[in-house]
């Protein structure tokens, strides 16, 4: 079990936003030097402005192939409504997809489908406070569909339709979202932090869900309203990127953009901001719900928009802070002891970028409440340190090697960037203004310039960071807890007294090499071609198995993976718990004698990552590097099978985060959930359960470590799996020296069948728990399969057909979801089984009507097939997907680790567009009604405790 930081995250969330600093009369040369000096924009994108005010964005890119993002984004969000239109902003954007003068109703979403564009994964919008983007990925190759999608655009940006009984029907799904996001602790928190976090400001005022009574009640003229005064082109900017012709993009935008109007007399467009506080707003809250003991530090700070060369190098000042300073409070953590059992502390976007600030965010998580106090001024102490002290030359040495490291892997793969990367920087133009500066200006102007930033620099920036003024300090608790809490005056002191006595840090620097002796190479016994697929199979000395696919489809990159049967399957119940914390453990103690700390100077300005991994029923292990650090990838591969480390306290330390986590586990209404949930999908079966805080008591450092070494005995029983940028004739040698050379033997093992299947019957199992009118609903089809490649096509079709029908009826029909999700699992291993689930979220009164709407939803299926239309959209999707999948190197990773795990021809994926075909409306019958079993068929329910 690992500890979910997601969870810790306060009310709006704290994503990682670029972002720098405001620096007052900075006196460093090169900053001065560069202060009149703008960042020049990229000249491959065209940047103009049509006569009504509308802006676009164009630019060529061939990542992927045949495929452009489309991007509507509207300096329109939440904040500009008025007190009768709360959440109106989020509405108008779901309106956008019912109805628009050339797309009557869900015509647009049938339409795409059509071409191949998933609703959700592909076609998508959010709103935010300030901002509603609406995205749009299309294929290039279809001129119709690729010219289709400006007209598209060219409705959302001004020509919703608003029927009334489609605004009507939305109302019901915009408040199952409400329901589906929230209805929890967090929500619950959030009400009472929000006047807090966002202090006499309207933002407070203006989240973009809205207040559900406005939702319910709102006129339909004061949506239209809405959309009237702030959908306009003076706030528009249509954003596209891709494998296209610039000039006949630029053609399609005039032609389909111009004669959109802005209206008379509009309104202004103001812009808001969050006051500064001279006295610290703090909020101690409990929830009966919330699982963590959280206390989370923030300093407000002016946001700053990069434009100009001084703020660009105070952004990488502040990225190496942020590194620094990281690394000391994980280097904490990895000693053992330490008071905390997370913590962070960084200068990034207030709020994940939500508001128009930055700030400094500190957050400590510890075991229970009495240990808030020590976890605290643990993090704050080492503010403080930084404050006063600042950082080493060993430190900082390091992070500039690194950040260069990354910065020369971006310019080597500047022609393989994704479209995506560069519509996210184009957003942030139009938005904010932030500078859009090429890769090879950026490549440059790090080369030029990161050795000129000294120490004295970065700490002088860096005593600016934690300041008194502008204080935000939040305890987030278990209401259990409530007695064992601070008053507000004794937290804040806690702040003020933390870190009197700090000392300066001192850098343990490693000299030594990650391997002293390379081991003595094995050999290559037998090489196979599958010249179809530009594979390479090869046989090793010992009995390794090594399979290569060389591609073009990154500059700096090498995947692989290593499988072999067996997993904690094979441990016996006495060291279970143990054999489960295995790879978690060793994950975390470094390698060889290295612990995680110094395995991580030692792999300063090196772009590898190797992990190993136990399941119940494989072990094995992933990694990744670049050509250049190839070799040291195949170096901790070999060390990860020979010398595994073994650290008490780093087991220490994960038992007792654990610890935190399943005290208060009972407590969470999802939790409970999904652990009856699994225990019923696993017949009640010990293995599957979640682990019990006695049971922490029975795992031990040498048990977990002999498991793994087990595991790991037999390099002969594995499988390699590489996919990137090498030459095969290049990396054999490597091959045989650090594969060829791990110990190995003739067995070949097989994994323990531990019966881990579904309960058999018509189930129906319902868990009270959870203080809100908020259901989760799962029903699930299962049972006895055979595992071919003809029924996976037609288990895979039957699932994506019944995603449209369940959304179309769920969500369109019913009103009662938000988004509903069908799932499908089918495995050979241990035993051929099939699983069939359809999830949702809705009103506690609405679950049996539901229930019964998605079974008739099924039941149509069995009795009359898929339609034409819904086969079209499968096959168009699967030939859309397939198309970008085989240039993707994580793609073919997987899918030939999978086919030479299951004994398959790997070769087949080339004629998997032939077998499409074989989806047709007899055969999605056929399989409805073999796989849509009432015998064996379970419905999980989890609903408010009954008061």
């Amino acid at each position: 079990m690992k500890f979910n930081h997601y969870a810790i995250a306060l009310t709006l969330g704290m994503a990682v936003y670029a972002c720098s600093p405001k620096v007052a009369g900075d006196n460093h040369k090169q900053d001065t030097a560069a202060a009149a000096a703008t960042i020049p924009a990229d000249s491959n994108v065209i940047i103009k402005t049509l006569p009504n005010g509308l802006t676009y964005y164009i630019r060529k890119n061939v990542e992927p192939k045949n495929r452009a993002e489309l991007y509507l984004v509207n300096k329109v969000g939440s904040i500009l409504e008025n007190d009768d239109q709360l959440g109106l902003a989020h509405f108008t954007e779901h309106m956008a997809f019912n109805g628009t003068r050339d797309f009557p109703k869900n015509e647009l979403i049938s339409y795409l489908q059509k071409a191949g564009v998933r609703f959700g994964a592909d076609l998508n919008a959010y709103t935010g406070f300030n901002q509603t983007v609406y995205q749009l990925p299309l294929p290039t190759d279809s001129v119709e569909v690729f010219k289709k999608g400006f007209d598209i655009l060219a409705n959302w940006a001004g020509h919703v339709t608003f029927e009334d009984k489609e605004i009507d029907q939305e109302r019901g799904v915009i408040i199952e979202e409400d329901r589906q996001r929230g209805k929890n602790a967090q929500e619950r928190m959030s009400k009472q932090l929000l006047p807090v976090l966002l202090a006499n400001s309207k933002y407070a005022e203006r989240l973009p869900i809205g207040k559900i009574d406005v939702l319910q009640s709102f006129k339909y003229e004061t949506l239209k309203a809405f959309y009237k005064d702030w959908y306009r082109p003076n706030l528009q900017a249509i954003i596209a990127v891709g494998d296209f012709d610039v000039a006949e993009v630029e053609k399609l935008i005039i032609d389909n953009f111009s004669e959109l109007k802005n209206p008379e007399n509009e309104r202004k467009r103001e812009a808001f901001s969050i006051p500064d506080n001279k006295e610290p707003l703090v909020k101690i809250i409990t929830d009966p719900e919330f699982p963590y003991n959280v206390a989370a530090i923030t300093v407000k700070h002016p946001e700053v928009v990069e434009t100009t060369e001084d703020q660009l190098i105070t952004k990488i000042k502040t990225s190496m802070i942020n590194s620094m300073l990281g690394n000391r409070l994980t280097e904490i953590v990895q000693k053992g002891n330490a008071p905390f059992i997370f913590a962070q502390s960084s200068y990034s976007a207030f709020q994940g970028g939500l508001v128009n600030l930055d700030a400094f965010n500190s957050v400590a998580v510890s075991k229970d409440a009495a240990g808030l106090k020590a976890a605290v001024q643990a993090v704050i102490a080492e503010n403080v340190r930084m404050k006063k002290f600042g950082f080493t030359q060993t430190e900082l040495d390091r992070v500039k090697t690194n950040i260069m490291t990354g910065v020369e892997k971006q310019f080597k793969e500047k022609d393989k960037t994704k479209s995506t990367n560069f519509v996210q920087l184009y957003v942030q133009n139009f938005l904010k203004g932030q500078a859009i500066p090429s890769v090879d200006y950026t490549y440059n102007f790090y080369k030029k310039n990161l050795d000129k930033i000294t120490l004295e620099d970065v700490n002088k920036l860096a005593a600016t960071f934690f300041t008194e003024e502008n204080l935000i300090a939040i305890l987030q608790a278990p209401e259990k807890e409530k007695a064992n809490l601070p008053s507000e005056t004794e937290y804040i002191n806690w702040i003020k007294t933390a870190g009197a006595d700090v000392q300066p840090y001192v850098d343990q620097v490693v000299t030594k090499p990650l391997m002293a002796q390379k081991p003595k190479a094995g050999t290559i016994t037998s090489e196979k071609k599958i010249a179809e697929l530009n594979v390479t199979e090869l046989t090793l000395s010992n009995g390794v198995k090594v399979v290569l696919k060389p591609t073009d489809f990154k500059n700096d990159q090498i995947i692989f993976a290593a499988t072999s049967k067996g997993g904690t399957s094979l441990a016996s119940d006495d060291i279970f718990r143990s054999a489960e914390m295995a790879d978690q453990l060793v994950n975390a103690s470094g390698i060889a004698e290295f612990d995680e700390s110094q395995l991580g100077k030692l792999l300063t300005g090196k772009v590898v990552g190797v992990s190993p991994s136990i399941s119940t029923y494989r072990e094995g292990l992933s990694g990744s590097s670049s050509p250049k650090d190839f070799e040291t990838a195949l170096q901790l591969t070999h060390l990860y099978f020979t010398a595994p480390r073994k650290d008490e306290k780093v087991l220490k330390t994960q038992l007792e985060e654990m610890k935190a986590v399943l005290a208060n586990r009972e407590s969470q209404p999802s939790a409970v959930y999904q652990d009856t949930l699994s225990a019923v999908m696993n017949s009640y079966k010990k293995r599957a359960q979640a682990i019990k805080i006695n049971e922490l008591d029975q795992i031990t450092a040498d048990k977990a470590l002999n498991f793994y070494k087990e595991r790991f005995a037999n390099a002969g029983d594995f499988t390699f799996t590489f996919v990137g940028n090498f030459n095969v004739e290049e990396v054999k040698p490597l091959l045989a020296q650090y594969l060829g050379s791990l110990p190995a033997n003739n067995n070949k093992e097989n994994f323990k069948d531990l019966g881990l299947e579904p309960l058999k019957g018509d189930i129906t199992k319902k868990v009270y728990k959870g203080l809100e009118d908020k259901a989760t609903v799962a029903l699930i089809y299962h049972g006895d399969y055979n595992y071919s490649d003809e029924e996976n096509l037609q288990l895979d079709a039957l699932k994506a057909i019944l995603d449209i029908k369940i959304t179309e009826r769920l969500r369109e029909k019913e009103s009662g979801v938000y988004s509903p999700r069908v799932g499908i699992s089918y495995n050979d291993e241990p035993k051929e089984k099939y699983t069939i689930s359809i999830n949702f979220s809705c009103a506690t009164a609405n679950v049996d009507k539901l229930i019964a709407a998605a079974i008739d939803e099924v039941n149509k299926l069995k009795q009359s097939g898929a339609t034409a239309e819904d086969i079209q959209k499968f096959n168009a999707e699967e030939r859309r997907q397939l198309e970008i999948q085989l240039r993707d190197n994580s793609f073919w990773l997987g899918y030939l680790q999978n086919a030479y795990a299951s004994g398959e021809d790997p070769k087949k994926v080339l004629s998997y567009l032939d077998t499409l075909k074989q989806v047709t409306t007899s055969s999605s019958k056929a399989s409805a009604a073999k796989y849509f079993n009432q015998n064996n068929f379970v419905r999980m329910i989890l609903l408010p405790e009954k008061k």
